[in-house]
C-alpha cells in the first residue's frame, strides 16, 4: 500500500480546490511518506504518529478544564495587602478603563473583596496555596504554577471557545483535534481524543458546554473528541440493538464497507475513507470501552487515593481515574470539563465545594501517573478560561462576596512531560488585576502544550478559506521557556 499514491488517487479536482490538500503546511507535507496505518489528515495526507518537529518530552496530555473560571485570588494568587483595603474602592489607576461585563458595569462602586481564605507557602518554590486546596499544596514541587495567563475574551462562551480552539468565533478545530491531526493515534481500539464532563457540587446554574469545544472544525471529523458518558452506554450507540449479535454486526459492517469502498473508488472523497475508518473504530470500541470503564481490578489503595467519590460514576474523581486508564492505553489527549466555577455571588458557599470536587482527585491523578512512570511523558494542565475580579459583585461582607469575570490575569498549573517542576512563573499586582511580570497569553499556553508534544505551533497549519490557519493565530506567540524542562 503506497500512501503517496493513495493520496493522489483520492484527490478530485473539487476536493483539491476546496480542501487545499496539497498545501497543508509543514506538518502534513512532511508526512506523506508515513505509515499508511496511521491517521489520515485533511485531504487524505497521511500523518504518522512519529511525526514531530523535534523530540517530544510528552507523548500525550490531560487537560483538567475548570469551566466557569476559578477565582485566582482565592486559590493560588495570594494578595495579603488586600486585607487592609476591605470595602475600599478599586483605584482607577489599577482598572485603567478596562471594559467590564454588564453584570457589574452598572455598579455605583467597585469595593475590594480580600479573600476570606487563609494561605500558606509550600515546596521549594514557596508557592502560596489556599486552604481550599490542601492536596494541591502537597504537590507544588511537581507543578509549574503560572500566575500571569491572560486573554482578550471577557464572557464565558467566547472565552472558552478561544482557549480551546484558538478563536473566539465557533467553527475552528479544538486543541485535541489538532493533536490528533498532527500526531495521529497511538492505538487502534480507542479514539485519539476523549472528553469527559463530570458532575460538580458548587453553583448548580452553570454555563453550557458545546461539543464544538472538542469538535474538529475544518479538520476531518475523525479527529473530533469522543465524549465518554457516565450513564447508559459510555459512548452513544456503543451497544448493539436487541437481536443484533457481534457476528451479525460484523457482517453488516463488511457489506457496508464494500459499498463505501465502491463509492470511494468512484468519487475519491476522503470523507468516505474517514467514514469507513470510523465504523471500524466503533466496532473495536465495543470491546475496548467496556474493559476501559471496568475499574474492578483497581487496588483499594488506588481507589482510596482518588477519594470517596471515585466509585460514583460521572464524578470528577471517577473521571480522573478513567483519564489515567485512558493514558495507560495510549490515548493521545484526554480533556475533562468540570463546570460550576462561575461564582458571581455566594463564593464562600460554592467555591469550597468546587475545590473539594477537584483537589484530591487532581493530586491523585498526578501521583498515580508518577508512580506508574507515566508522568514523565504525560503533560497535565489545570485551569479555566479567565480569572475573577478583585472587586465584589453584589453584596460584600467579610464572610461572603461574589466576583465577576476578569480576563487580564489568571492562574493555571502544569505538570509532567516537558515541564519544569517546582516553579512559580509570572506575577500580578497587589490587586491580582494586572500582570507585572512575564505575561502569558492563552496562545502562548497552547504553543507550550504543542511544544511539549514535539510540535512547532507555527508549522502546524491547515489551508482553510484561503488562510493558513493554526491553533495559535497569526500573531507572534512563543512557548513559555521559563517553565520548560
Amino acid at each position: 500500500m503506497d500512501p503517496i499514491n493513495d493520496h493522489i488517487t483520492a484527490m478530485t479536482r473539487r476536493h483539491f480546490f476546496s480542501q487545499g490538500a496539497l498545501g497543508l503546511g509543514g506538518a502534513a507535507l512532511a508526512s506523506l511518506a508515513g505509515s499508511p496505518s496511521q491517521a489520515l489528515g485533511a485531504g487524505g495526507a497521511t500523518l504518522p504518529q512519529s511525526l514531530h518537529h523535534f523530540a517530544p518530552k510528552a507523548k500525550r496530555a490531560i487537560y483538567l478544564f475548570m469551566a466557569g473560571a476559578p477565582s485566582q485570588i482565592d486559590t493560588l494568587d495570594y494578595k495579603p495587602k488586600l486585607q487592609d483595603l476591605f470595602d475600599t474602592d478599586l483605584p482607577e489607576s489599577v482598572r485603567q478603563g478596562q471594559r467590564l461585563t454588564t453584570m457589574t458595569s452598572g455598579q455605583a462602586r467597585f469595593p475590594l473583596a480580600p479573600s476570606k481564605f487563609s494561605f500558606k507557602q509550600y515546596g521549594r518554590s514557596g508557592a502560596w496555596v489556599s486552604e481550599l486546596l490542601p492536596y494541591t499544596a502537597r504537590m507544588v514541587d511537581d507543578l509549574a504554577v503560572v500566575k500571569s495567563v491572560h486573554t482578550e475574551a471577557i464572557n464565558h462562551d467566547p472565552a472558552i471557545t478561544y482557549i480551546c480552539t484558538g478563536n473566539q468565533l465557533p467553527g475552528r478545530a479544538s486543541l485535541g483535534s489538532w493533536l490528533s491531526y498532527g500526531l495521529g493515534s497511538m492505538n487502534e481500539d480507542l479514539p485519539a481524543f476523549v472528553v469527559m464532563t463530570p458532575t460538580w457540587t458548587g453553583r448548580k446554574e452553570a454555563q453550557a458546554l458545546y461539543n464544538r469545544l472538542w469538535g474538529s472544525g475544518f479538520l476531518p471529523s475523525k479527529h473530533q473528541g469522543v465524549s465518554l458518558r457516565a450513564n447508559g452506554d459510555p459512548v452513544l450507540f456503543l451497544s448493539n440493538p436487541s437481536g443484533v449479535d457481534p457476528s451479525l454486526r460484523r457482517a453488516m459492517l463488511d457489506r457496508l464497507g464494500k459499498f463505501n469502498r465502491r463509492t470511494l473508488a468512484q468519487f475519491g472523497d476522503p470523507d468516505t475513507q474517514a467514514r469507513i475508518d470510523q465504523y471500524e473504530m466503533a466496532f473495536r470500541m465495543q470491546a475496548s470501552v467496556p474493559e476501559l470503564t471496568d475499574i474492578s481490578g483497581e487496588s483499594r489503595s488506588t481507589l482510596d487515593m482518588y477519594g470517596p467519590d471515585v466509585l460514583k460514576k460521572g464524578t470528577y474523581a471517577s473521571s480522573c481515574l478513567l483519564a489515567r486508564r485512558l493514558i495507560e492505553r495510549d490515548v493521545r489527549f484526554v480533556q475533562l470539563f468540570h463546570r460550576g466555577w462561575d461564582q458571581h455571588g455566594n463564593l464562600a458557599g460554592d467555591l469550597p465545594n468546587q475545590c473539594r470536587d477537584i483537589d484530591q482527585p487532581s493530586w491523585a491523578l498526578v501521583q498515580d501517573l508518577k508512580a506508574r512512570g507515566l508522568l514523565e511523558d504525560t503533560l497535565v494542565i489545570w485551569g479555566g478560561e479567565f480569572g475573577r475580579t478583585v472587586y465584589c459583585q453584589g453584596k460584600l461582607t467579610r464572610e461572603n462576596y461574589g466576583r465577576d469575570h476578569h480576563p487580564r490575569c489568571f492562574t493555571i498549573w502544569m505538570a509532567g512531560g516537558g515541564i519544569k517542576p517546582g516553579v512559580v512563573y509570572g506575577e500580578t499586582d497587589d490587586f491580582s488585576y494586572n500582570i507585572t511580570e512575564n505575561p502569558v497569553h492563552i496562545h502562548d499556553l497552547n504553543a507550550t502544550i504543542l511544544h511539549c508534544l514535539g510540535m512547532d505551533h507555527r508549522r502546524l497549519s491547515v489551508k482553510f478559506q484561503g488562510l493558513d490557519v493554526r491553533l495559535t493565530g497569526v500573531e507572534e506567540h512563543h512557548p513559555v521557556q521559563g517553565i520548560l524542562s
